[in-house]
């Protein structure tokens, strides 16, 4: 990728508008959105350096639980093993990169290989090489199997959240969640993080968007649109009442200061141990960067995976999570089912502007537009933030 760089000086210029130049600052170039060497440079200098959510633990239900997971163009593997824990690697086998795992399954005892069984247990060791020395010879002279195991990749879970790093040259994972963690200290802590999680019903959503990742992390951290893309919950949480949020360099988002509580027939769902008496109204919607988008509200807690599938085509996986028995207690089953259905909603409703942004991409009319001073605080600490990532991979001219 770098050698496009170096063939194609105008992406180089493009890129360059966000920050030079008069006037008001312009956001990102077209190419950034429409170029498939453009994603192909993000996926090895941005989302692979940067810590990238890519599933949820609760997706890996059970020991032997295996998920495959595609993070633009990468194979990866989620495992849970015999012990409960979760593995990450590269889902190839060590032999010939062979696809290992091709759609979510239960394991029996071991991850082997369709190409020529080669087999690993669920933690990544390479156990057995049927014939690779000959018939009924399963060994080979040169052929060490403790050094040709499945190859780990860096990953650490946070609500449920798995990240990976994929470079393994991030950030520790505690100091890129700290600033988070410390936002939000007054709502959550150790005492009642453990109480919070995701409901069998009432917890999922998942969404395709013909757009690129950018543009739905974009969307979500700003509540400029509100008023005219989400008219029904601006009746009740309109544009005065929100907030800009921009906090560190790796997240941004918004906030409300007349969030509703979820409630049905006179049933609320249990609010989060500790959160304060005068802030259950209180809701903040914070994209931490690259690609997680998180709510969090007194009676629940909601993610997003914003996952890249190609410059044009973007996957947004939705769970909400609940305080205790409102996680799993089928008194709270309406009220899961209302909090769902309301984001189900607002989700739906920005498909159309996130995918009209897109084809806007296209325009020899537009190459950046304008970030104003106000509304578009989120948006320009985003760019700024991606412009970073940009500017660091470049050769220097």
């Amino acid at each position: 990728m770098r050698g496009n760089f170096d063939r194609d000086d105008k992406l180089v210029r493009d890129f360059e508008q966000l920050t030079d130049g008069p006037g008001l600052p312009r956001g990102l170039p077209n190419s950034c959105y429409t170029d498939p060497d453009w994603f192909r440079f993000e996926r090895d200098e941005v989302i692979g350096r940067s810590w990238t959510a890519i599933a949820y633990g609760s997706e890996l239900s059970d020991p032997g639980y295996a998920k495959p997971v595609d993070l633009m163009g990468i194979p990866l593997l989620i495992v849970r093993n015999k012990t409960g824990d979760l593995c990450v690697f590269h889902n190839v086998c060590s032999h010939r990169g062979m696809k290992l795992v091709a759609t979510d399954t239960r394991l029996r005892t071991v991850i082997r290989c369709p190409y020529h069984s080669w087999s690993y247990d669920l933690d990544g060791r390479l156990l057995s090489t049927p014939l690779v020395g000959g018939i009924d010879k399963n060994d080979c002279e040169g052929l060490d199997k403790s050094e040709h195991g499945l190859k780990p990749v860096h990953f650490a879970v946070w609500m449920d959240i798995i990240f990976v790093s994929l470079s393994g040259n991030s950030e520790s994972f505690q100091d890129f969640i700290a600033p988070l963690e410390a936002r939000w200290a007054n709502f959550l802590h150790d005492r009642n993080r453990s109480e919070i999680r995701p409901a069998t019903t009432g917890s999922n959503l998942e969404l395709n968007i013909a757009s690129n990742w950018k543009l739905a992390v974009e969307n979500y951290c700003e509540a400029y649109h509100l008023p005219w893309v989400h008219p029904a919950l601006n009746d009740y949480s309109p544009l005065d009442q929100h907030f800009n949020i921009t906090d560190g360099e790796s997240m941004s988002g918004q906030g409300t200061h007349v969030y509703r509580l979820a409630s049905i027939a006179g049933t609320r769902l249990p609010l989060i141990q500790g959160w304060p008496n005068d802030k259950l109204q209180y809701a903040e919607y914070i994209s931490l960067y690259p690609n997680t988008l998180l709510g969090l509200q007194a009676d629940h807690l909601f993610s997003v995976i914003v996952m890249p599938k190609k410059c044009d085509l973007t996957q947004e996986k939705l769970q909400i999570s609940y305080v205790g028995d409102g996680s799993t207690h089928d008194k709270y089953g309406s009220c899961r089912t209302a909090v769902l259905n309301s984001w189900d909603t607002v989700f739906r409703e920005d498909i159309f502007a996130v995918e009209g942004m897109q084809a806007g991409r296209h325009s020899p009319g537009f190459n950046g537009g304008v970030l104003t001073p106000v509304q578009d605080i989120p948006t320009r600490h985003f760019h700024t933030w991606v412009a970073g990532q940009y500017r660091r991979a470049m050769p220097q001219k």
